[in-house]
């Protein structure tokens, strides 16, 4: 592929606005800290940028439960500083783009504040609004995904109306063609302005059922919420996930989603630039013809696991890519703020610094577009709260009072809240061994704890001058990435089909084959491709994870040694003669 789009070739990374650099000193993360920081980002030698939600909001839901579409949360700064940081990044060739909440808006939100003013007013029916049943309670028995009923009774009006997520974000009518043209009026909103594009967030719940029917699934409200966030085997999780599954299935992934984002493509091909979409969902038909939905979508079904193996990498990607329908471009992730991070999800605890290199280059290495959660390129971890007054995330706030009021003891359900939140990965940035990590100024109380972790070299003051460090791993990586045709749009072939402990592959287009070797164990490898099917004897060598000047060496292909998580990158060539 010759002309392979932007969004195509580049690595993203995201950033969750609340904890990535306090610009003013008062704990939270701002505009100001991040256009500091656009340097880094630069040097980093990442290509664009995805902003968590910066809007107006009560943070009922950390952003998510928006109360202005085309604004800047005050404690974000304000639209001037938006606007200096969307300059600055694009000067330095960085592209942004931002989450877009389709399904809900907050309480706040004026539109709401009308909609429950009364049953006449003209915006009632922007909103999922419902009459009691014959015994006053819920119109049925739908729960939300964060806990509780799904409704929640308005008494001056005397109707509920519908909440998938918390009460706090009632979800929006989008049956009612007004709530598309001022949504999509939002979006032309920072369109305008010159924002490359919209991660979706949530879009499979932006239509329920019609009809409204009972569910009939019998998870408990704790199990449920234990399913939604807690680490278990596969197995586990996949019957969990199933009746999870059949518990929203009136709530979830119904008719009209994607007439509706084929109208928001046709909103983004109005623009030059080609401006992107991706989707906070795993479905290839999100993808639509490969032409007139999404342009990326989440290879989520990656992570879904307690632990990355060579043969489960082979299986995803064997059948995720089948499953893309013709011109669909994949995209990989392993971490973001909703999920723990990844030395903590995928880590072993004895050779974590390993693992943290072996899965960087494996999102950075296989077909598509990676996509990387700030902090993970110098080993950030989970950090587990220990009080409830250190909560902020209101899911693990409702986990916790659920299990209170089942019988179980409050330290025992604040370590279940504690170990499910997501909190544990949405701390402060670490940028120094200094106080509160170099995040904010000394004295000041950040918003969420400062894992302690960053005096033990987790931070990225420490790790800058150090050639070894993951830091400069990443940077070295993303940089062979970026000048290497085969890694940016080749094609992937698997080698090696029954191997247990290395995962070997093909990046490969009409100008230039790349070997891909990742070593997944803390044991030497040796790797015989004499008899792979590749038309070549030697290698060489772009990225040698454990050698900082192995670039150019040539490698005999019938016998590459691989050290203890070892990450191998060589150009295929014929040996001379």
């Amino acid at each position: 592929m010759t002309h392979l789009k932007w969004w195509q070739t580049a690595a993203f990374y995201q950033i969750y606005p609340r904890s990535f650099a306090d610009g003013n000193g008062d704990g939270i993360g701002d505009f100001p800290g991040m256009i500091d920081r656009l340097d880094y980002l630069q040097s980093l030698g990442i290509d664009a940028v995805w902003l968590s939600p910066h809007f107006p909001s009560p943070n009922a839901d950390c952003g998510y439960d928006v109360s202005d579409y085309t604004g800047v949360a005050p404690e974000y700064g304000t639209p001037d500083d938006f606007r200096r940081f969307l300059d600055g990044a694009h000067r330095r060739g960085i592209r942004v783009i931002l989450d877009l909440v389709l399904n809900h808006t907050s309480e706040e939100h004026p539109w709401f504040i009308e909609s429950r003013s009364s049953r006449d007013n003209p915006k009632r029916d922007w909103y999922v609004w419902r009459d009691p049943a014959p015994d006053g309670g819920p119109p049925n028995n739908w729960y939300s995904a964060f806990g509780g009923s799904a409704w929640e009774l308005d008494p001056a009006t005397g109707q509920y109306y519908y909440h998938f997520f918390f009460k706090e974000q009632p979800d929006l009518n989008w049956h009612n063609p007004a709530v598309k043209q001022a949504m999509w009026q939002a979006v032309r909103f920072w369109l305008d302005m010159g924002v490359d594009g919209f991660r979706l967030d949530a879009i499979g719940t932006i239509f329920e059922d019609p009809a409204y029917p009972p569910q009939t699934a019998q998870l408990s409200q704790l199990d449920m919420l234990r399913a939604w966030r807690e680490n278990r085997s596969p197995e586990e999780q996949q019957a969990l996930m199933a009746e999870f599954t059949r518990m929203f299935q009136c709530q979830v992934g119904q008719p009209g989603i994607h007439e509706l984002m084929r109208d928001l493509r046709a909103v983004l091909d109005e623009y030059p630039g080609d401006r992107v979409l991706i989707g906070e969902d795993d479905d290839p038909a999100y993808y639509g013809n490969g032409d007139d939905e999404l342009h990326l979508v989440f290879n989520f079904p990656l992570m879904r696991t307690d632990r990355i193996t060579p043969a489960w990498v082979r299986a995803n990607q064997a059948e995720r890519l089948s499953k893309l329908p013709p011109g669909a471009w994949p995209c990989n992730t392993l971490g973001n703020h909703d999920s723990a991070r990844l030395i903590s999800a995928f880590g072993d605890g004895r050779h974590n610094d390993g693992w943290a290199r072996v899965l960087a280059a494996l999102v950075l290495t296989l077909r598509g577009t990676p996509v990387l959660y700030n902090g993970e390129e110098i080993g950030m971890t989970d950090l587990i709260l220990e009080r409830f007054d250190q909560l902020r995330d209101n899911q693990a706030v409702n986990l916790y009072r659920l299990a209170v009021s089942d019988g179980i003891p409050p330290e025992q359900a604040m370590a279940m809240a504690a170990r499910m939140t997501r909190d544990r990965c949405r701390t402060p940035l670490q940028w120094a061994n200094a106080p509160n990590a170099g995040f904010s100024p000394a004295g000041v109380a950040p918003w969420l704890p400062v894992n302690p972790n960053y005096a033990a070299g987790v931070n990225v003051a420490d790790q800058e001058d150090d050639p070894a460090s993951l830091l400069n791993f990443y940077r070295r990586l993303l940089r062979v990435r970026r000048a290497t045709p085969a890694l940016l749009g080749g094609e992937y072939v698997p080698l090696h089909p029954n191997a247990e402990d290395y995962l070997a592959f093909l990046r490969r287009d009409s100008r230039q084959t790349c070997l891909v070797v990742l070593n997944m164990s803390p044991r030497v490898q040796i790797i015989n491709l004499a008899d792979a099917p590749i038309a070549a004897d030697v290698a060489e060598c772009l990225f040698d994870g454990a050698d900082l000047r192995a670039a150019g060496r040539r490698d005999d292909v019938s016998q590459l040694a691989l050290p203890s998580f070892g990450v191998y990158i060589g150009r295929l060539q014929k040996q001379e003669k």
